[in-house]
């Protein structure tokens, strides 16, 4: 295992037993608002703040950018972890085990190694850039369901009644899989896909914490990841879609549709 990747371990192991203290007692949790449907907590403060620690002590040299701290060293640093100390904040305050700690170190901009966590259920998926994806050591892949009426489809798309109606632009989609989870952890969701529990993953207005890590999962898995028009910016818009191949291309076919003659 490459070494880089024991230590992002390491320290994904560290913020989950804060995360797993702290599931014990959440009536004492204090709680704030970042916005509409966005929250963090002491927890999510208290792990990143772990985390950094652990990759600082190991690599002073390495930038951290965060999502509760922002970037920690040099803009342009040769190497940057990317992390998510507690993805499903709102899935953890209402005591739904369904959230994860994300760890992803990129090389001049690729993402190289990536670590996913999820405390709750003690699953540790992990990739490193030419060498696989695996679930508790267990080498895993991306389903094999070819028929998109069978697919199972995870999404972070808006919700019914938003007021740009952007949800309509995915009711093509959603209709056409047997059903779609929305299950509030997107890191959970791109790790599902790249283990074949999902057959594929659609998201919205996502940051570089909750995709960076998946996204390396996705593709050594032998999955496909874009944004949609089917090209690589999704780092920058936020908009992803994951999926086993043959399930990608039909993702992308109903979310773009042929214009009527």
């Amino acid at each position: 295992m490459h070494p880089m990747l024991n230590i992002a371990i390491k320290a994904a192991r560290r913020a989950g037993t804060i995360i797993n203290r702290a599931s014990m007692d959440l009536e004492r949790l204090s709680v704030a608002r970042k916005g509409p449907r966005d929250y963090v907590t002491e927890v999510d403060r208290a792990a990143e703040e772990s985390i950094v620690e652990t990759l600082h002590a190991a690599y002073p040299d390495h930038a951290v950018l965060g999502e509760e701290f922002g970037l920690q060293g040099p803009d342009q640093a040769e190497f940057q972890w990317i992390i998510d100390p507690l993805d499903g904040t709102t899935n953890f305050i209402h005591g739904l085990p369904n959230y994860a700690v994300s760890i992803a170190l990129t090389h001049r901009g690729q993402v190289t190694q990536a670590v996913i966590y999820d405390p709750a259920r003690n699953e540790l998926f992990t990739a490193s850039r030419g060498s696989g994806t695996f679930l508790n050591d267990r080498r895993v892949r991306v389903s094999g369901r070819t028929r998109y009426h069978e697919a199972l489809l995870g999404a972070h798309w808006p919700q019914a009644g938003d007021p740009e109606q952007g949800s309509s632009r995915f009711r093509e989609m959603a209709e056409g899989a047997t059903g779609v989870r929305r299950l509030g952890a997107t890191v959970l969701d791109l790790a599902y896909v790249a283990s074949g529990r999902l057959d594929g993953f659609c998201g919205v207005g996502l940051k570089p914490w909750d995709v960076a890590a998946g996204s390396l999962m996705v593709l050594e898995a032998g999955g496909l990841i874009a944004d949609f028009d089917g090209e690589q910016g999704w780092m920058d818009s936020g908009n992803v879609l994951a999926a086993s191949p043959k399930i990608f291309t039909q993702m992308l076919s109903a979310l773009n549709p042929p214009s009527a003659a």
